[in-house]
């Protein structure tokens, strides 16, 4: 199936981390930028991080640099999004998209339609 498949979804408390993944098929995964994307209730979706599974490009939300890390395990067919430092502005729904082009990179569109797959998504809840 052509789905990607987002897992790690938790409630922390602030100053915890949360490891997420995305596991995609063999042929979605390779040669594809794969980004992660969130969005809190009553909030506009907003690209968080990506990366390209076939070379070392990443990108990284200002919000997030420094404590968020974008990783790939090419063994697995697997993104992580390594989640450090939580806040409670840092609850959402996270959901990854695959692309072969370099639109996930800054992620100026954030309409998952808009990319070729798309997960349905792991929720994070951090509390204060």
């Amino acid at each position: 199936e052509d789905r990607l498949v987002e897992s790690g979804g938790d409630s922390v408390t602030a100053g915890g981390s949360l490891t997420l993944s995305c596991a995609a098929p063999e042929h979605i995964y390779s040669n594809n930028y794969i980004g992660w994307f969130r969005q809190a209730p009553g909030k506009e979706r907003e690209g968080v991080a990506a990366i390209y599974t076939s070379g070392s490009s990443m990108w990284y939300h200002d919000s997030v640099k420094g404590r968020f890390t974008i990783s790939r395990d090419n063994a697995k067919n697997m993104v992580k999004l390594q989640m450090n430092s939580l806040k409670p502005e840092d609850s959402a729904m996270y959901y990854c998209a695959a692309d072969p082009r370099r639109l996930l990179l800054g992620a100026k569109c954030a309409e998952l339609s808009e990319y070729a797959h798309w997960g349905q998504g792991t929720r994070v809840t951090v509390s204060s």
